[in-house]
C-alpha cells in the first residue's frame, strides 16, 4: 500500500476511542507519526496508550499526551512538547468531542456552553496552539470534525449543531488566512455507528457503519496535494461534499413594498438553478451591488 504521509508528523484530539482511535491508526499506517490525545489521560492502560500500543505493534510511531481541549494551556503545553520531540507539527485533527442531547426547551445554558466549549473553543484552543508551528514552517493541514447535524439540523441538538455549523465558518476564514502559508483547512462530516443509532439502524446498517470506513476520507483532507475549504460527508465507504451556497435571487430597487415584493418572489429567491459559491463573504456585497448597476471590487 501506498503510504501518503510518510515523516508527516499528526495531532488527533480525542484520540482514545472511536473515530479518534480509527483516524490516529490510519494517518500511522500512511506513515506519519501520530500524537494521541485524550482527556482520559496518557498513563499505561489508558485508553490513549492503548491506541500507542497498537500503532507500535504495527510498526508505527506514536506518543500519548493527555490533555482536555477546553483547557488552552494544555494544548499549548501538547503542542511544545511535539514540536520539541519532532521539530514540527504537520496535521491537526480536531475530533475531541461530547454530546448533551435534550430538546431546546429543556436544555440547560450551561449544557449549551459545555458542548460549545468542547467542540468549538476546543477546537480554536488547539489550532491556535498549533498556528504559529505551521505558519513559520510554511506547512499545515488542519481538519475540523464537522456534522450533517450542523449542516441540515438533527431534533434534540440545537448546542452540538451550533458548535458544529461554527466549525464550518471557522474554517471557510481560516482557509483563507493560511493560503499563504500553504495551511490548508477542511472540515469532515463523518457518520460512524454510536449509541444514538444503536436503537435507529438495524445491526446490518450499523455494520457498514465502522468508524474505519470514515478515516481514507481524512487521509485524503491531509495529504500534501489535499484540497482547501473542503467539507467532505463521509461513511460506509460513501463520500460526499457538501457546499455553502448562495442563490441567483432577485433585485428589488428599494421597491416601495419591497417586502411584499420579497415575499411573492419567495420561491424565485430559492431557486438554487445557477447557485454560487461564494469564495469570501465580501462576494455577497459584490453579486448585490452588481445588481443595482455598480462594479465593486477589493482595493
Amino acid at each position: 500500500m501506498k503510504k501518503y504521509l510518510l515523516d508527516r508528523v499528526a495531532i488527533v484530539t480525542g484520540a482514545g476511542s472511536g473515530l479518534g482511535r480509527a483516524h490516529a491508526l490510519e494517518l500511522a499506517r500512511q506513515g506519519a507519526r501520530v500524537v494521541v490525545n485524550d482527556v482520559a489521560g496518557s498513563h499505561p492502560g489508558s485508553p490513549a496508550s492503548l491506541v500507542v500500543d497498537e500503532i507500535v505493534s504495527e510498526g508505527g510511531t506514536a506518543i500519548a499526551i493527555a490533555g482536555d481541549v477546553t483547557d488552552f494551556s494544555a494544548m499549548q503545553d501538547m503542542a511544545a512538547r511535539v514540536v520539541d520531540q519532532w521539530q514540527r507539527i504537520d496535521i491537526l485533527v480536531n475530533n475531541a468531542g461530547i454530546l448533551r442531547d435534550k430538546s431546546f426547551s429543556k436544555m440547560s445554558i450551561d449544557d449549551f456552553r459545555l458542548v460549545l466549549d468542547v467542540h468549538l473553543m476546543g477546537s480554536v484552543h488547539c489550532i491556535k496552539a498549533v498556528w504559529d508551528t505551521m505558519r513559520e514552517q510554511r506547512y499545515g493541514r488542519i481538519v475540523m470534525t464537522t456534522s450533517s447535524s450542523g449542516l441540515y439540523g438533527n431534533f434534540g441538538q440545537a448546542n452540538y449543531s451550533a458548535a458544529k455549523m461554527a466549525l464550518v465558518g471557522l474554517m471557510q476564514t481560516l482557509a483563507l488566512e493560511g493560503a499563504k502559508h500553504d495551511i490548508r483547512v477542511n472540515c469532515l462530516a463523518p457518520t460512524a455507528a454510536t449509541a444514538m443509532t444503536a436503537g435507529i439502524l438495524t445491526p446490518e446498517s450499523l455494520s457498514r457503519l465502522a468508524p474505519e470506513a470514515v478515516s481514507p476520507a481524512l487521509t485524503a483532507l491531509v495529504r500534501d496535494d489535499a484540497p482547501t475549504r473542503c467539507i467532505l460527508l463521509a461513511g460506509g465507504g460513501a463520500v460526499e461534499s457538501a457546499n455553502i451556497t448562495m442563490t441567483q435571487g432577485i433585485f428589488t430597487d428599494a421597491a416601495d413594498d419591497a417586502a411584499g415584493l420579497i415575499h411573492a418572489q419567495m420561491d424565485q429567491i430559492r431557486d438554487r438553478t445557477g447557485e454560487l459559491v461564494p469564495s469570501t463573504g465580501f462576494e455577497q456585497c459584490q453579486f448585490e451591488l452588481a445588481k443595482a448597476g455598480f462594479d465593486m471590487r477589493l482595493p
